[in-house]
């Protein structure tokens, strides 16, 4: 047996199980982030929340779901079929395959590639385009209105995350996510993470994330009372479904990139606590609750007010730190608090 899983045969199948276990955990994810971001602003808003179907409500993340593939597929008379067709598609596989260089362990990740960082960037740089067919195949000009706001909106904010992202780059030296948790590991637990010699970049960091996954306060993509839904509109059933998904995918692996970067990933905030898995679960379900927060207590931004924040504060601020950390790592500030490379033996 242990001859077979040598052979190509049983590699393919030995990635197509491990492939088949990160698509079920995001999945089974996915449903219950639709449930607590539905709950959470409930709760805000003094709501009951879904709690009708299952216990607590719990099954009607899987009602919704079960709705929307059982109903007919609408396409628009003079839509580009499928053109209109592939980019939901294109939205969600996407989304999706981001996943495969995203660490749980020290060993349990899909590809553990030394390029990681820039395969995510590469890939989420990538999920702009199928907004853009799903408003240009719509042959309609709300929605193609909106997939030009939302192009614009997630170019812009892509630019002061890769900033940031330079920034931890620097302190450690590698683009594998893996280099970067272990850099963060130390006998002072939390305080070894990169949330603390990068502390300004984190609250940056977050609300790029909420800008780039189109999220409240800056959903104007998709605003309900100036675009009707933006580049959605024309979309029912499976098809935004799709959408949905992708978009919530998106929003949970922004939530373990900011796990992963700078609170430590799988690693234990109390030293005595044996580093887990749970542990990168549980920082990104908090984070997650964090998104949720914003969406239910924080206005909407205005489209202008929107892009001055990405290009005349972030973008500076950003930038200002990638010189400033670039500074104090070669330099060894504080005993190289800011280069880790040095720590690793690079």
């Amino acid at each position: 047996m242990d001859d077979f899983f040598e052979t190509g045969l049983g590699i393919g199948l030995i990635i197509a199980a491990q492939s088949l276990l990160v698509i079920g955990f995001v999945m089974i994810s996915l449903l219950f982030l639709v449930y607590g971001d539905r709950k959470v602003w409930a709760a805000v808003q003094m709501r009951r929340g879904p709690n009708v179907v299952g216990v607590f409500g719990l099954l009607q993340s899987v009602a919704d779901a079960l709705k929307y593939v059982v109903k007919e597929v609408v396409i628009p008379a003079g839509a580009d079929r499928a053109v209109f067709m592939l980019a939901p598609m294109t939205s969600f596989v996407l989304a999706m395959i981001a996943w495969a260089v995203i660490p749980f362990s020290d060993n349990w990740v899909l590809a553990d590639i030394n390029v990681a960082i820039l395969y995510v960037f590469a890939v989420s740089s990538l999920e702009v385009y199928g907004v853009i067919m799903g408003g240009w195949a719509s042959n309609s000009k709300y929605p193609f209105l909106g997939s030009l706001r939302s192009a614009a909106q997630m170019i812009s904010y892509e630019v002061s995350i890769g900033f940031i992202i330079v920034g931890v780059i620097i302190s450690t030296g590698s683009l594998n996510f893996g280099d970067i948790v272990r850099a963060q590991d130390g006998d002072w637990g939390l305080f070894n993470w990169y949330w603390l010699p990068h502390l300004p970049m984190v609250a940056l960091f977050f609300i790029s994330t909420l800008a780039e996954t189109n999220r409240p306060p800056f959903d104007l993509p998709e605003a309900e009372s100036e675009l009707v839904a933006g580049y959605q509109v024309e979309y029912s059933s499976t098809p935004f479904l799709l959408f949905m998904a992708g978009e919530y995918i998106a929003i949970f692996l922004m939530c373990a990139l900011i796990s992963l970067m700078f609170f430590g990933g799988w690693l234990s905030p109390i030293p005595f606590l044996p580093d887990s898995p749970l542990w990168m679960v549980a920082k990104m379900a908090f984070f997650f609750f964090l998104f949720a927060m914003v969406k239910a207590i924080v206005p909407r931004y205005r489209y202008d007010q929107l892009m001055r924040l990405g290009w005349k504060v972030f973008l500076p601020l950003s930038l200002a730190w990638v010189a400033i950390v670039a500074f104090l790592a070669q330099y060894q500030v504080l005993g190289g608090f800011w280069a880790r490379w040095t720590v690793m033996g690079g």
